[in-house]
């Protein structure tokens, strides 16, 4: 007897937005296009106060998309997502964020696993690349962000820019964390493995992300970052060895100013703290004039500085705010 064909999944995607109306349209119009059109599109909104809902309305109307926007004045993106996952009816929920656009294939990559691994298959992680529009994006881009080879399936934690699962794993990690405000997605990550979820990988589902477009707003992001790692406890090691590493830097460029091998070594040590990014660099470099060139080079190492000292600020912000609660949530790493 042939196995009765099961119906298709019910698939519901979920984003948060914030003031994102200079880009919020890109998202609506790419989830327009996708190759699978999604059953259900949820939008939470955290208390816009420029023109982003209106800016969602339009681009839905343009392609007669059913969409449905939660208005939570005051909400974080945690709260946003998981009131938006409440409300979803879906089999699969796959979220997505402001600020970014959707390659057509992007949903229709992410939810192959769950199809042809019916049942056994929980969450679905995605990929995110950049999308840069000036010589400086670029350079962040390949500072900050990591390439499709460089990711160990096993291991990889997605970003809730492309992620898919099923509502019974939302469930079982206890939804995203509402009492963190950055850094939420990859505590969310961590407890749908430590509940057992099988992970599967779509590396062609891509997300494509723009970086920050100035230093202010990387420092603001990247302190953020280690910010709510410090609020969660998480990757205490790698933050110790960043400021064990650039407690050495120090040393070595006071040692430097007697000993030319400490500055040997200094170079030494740049050159390995810098030769990812550079590789990452390289691909970009192509069509690019001789002086746009020199610049996205140039930016290289100030941007890896300024992330690694808007880190090292962060990280102890957060471990202060941990310290002062009286009821700290779970260390998670």
């Amino acid at each position: 007897m042939t196995e009765r064909p099961q119906p298709p999944l019910k698939i519901t995607v979920i984003a948060t937005v914030l003031n994102e109306e200079t880009n919020v349209a890109g998202l609506v119009d790419s989830l327009a296009h996708q190759t699978r059109v999604p059953d259900e599109v949820i939008i939470s909104d955290g208390g816009s106060v420029d023109r982003t809902v209106e800016r969602i309305r339009e681009a839905a109307a343009r392609h007669s998309m059913q969409l449905e926007i939660l208005q939570l004045a005051g909400a974080n993106i945690s709260e946003g997502r998981n009131a938006a996952v409440g409300k979803a009816t879906g089999d699969v929920i796959a979220v997505t964020d402001a600020g970014v656009r959707l390659k057509p294939t992007w949903l229709d990559q992410l939810i192959a696993p769950f199809e042809k691994r019916r049942g056994r298959v929980d969450v679905v992680s995605g990929f995110f690349e950049p999308d840069p529009t000036t010589t400086f994006e670029v350079a962040m881009g390949a500072t900050v962000l990591p390439t499709r080879d460089e990711i160990n399936p096993a291991l990889f934690l997605p970003s809730s820019r492309s992620v898919a699962f099923t509502r019974e794993a939302w469930r079982r990690a206890g939804g995203y964390p509402e009492w963190l405000d950055y850094c939420e997605d990859v505590v969310f990550d961590l407890a749908l493995r430590r509940s057992g979820c099988v992970f599967a990988w779509a590396p062609e589902a891509v997300a494509l992300f723009r970086p920050r477009s100035g230093l202010r707003a990387f420092w603001k992001q990247y302190y953020r970052y280690a910010r709510g790692d410090g609020k969660a406890g998480l990757w205490t090691g790698r933050h110790a060895i960043r400021y064990s590493g650039y407690a050495g830097v120090l040393a070595l460029l006071l040692a430097g100013r007697r000993n030319r091998g400490a500055l040997l070594l200094l170079a030494i040590g740049a050159f390995f703290h810098l030769r990812r990014p550079y590789q990452r660099l390289l691909p970009w470099l192509d069509g690019m004039d001789p002086d746009e060139k020199l610049q996205a080079a140039s930016w290289v190492p100030i941007l890896r500085t300024v992330g690694d000292l808007a880190k090292m600020a962060g990280y102890p912000a957060g471990l202060l705010w941990r310290v002062r609660q009286q009821h700290p949530p779970t260390r998670f790493v």
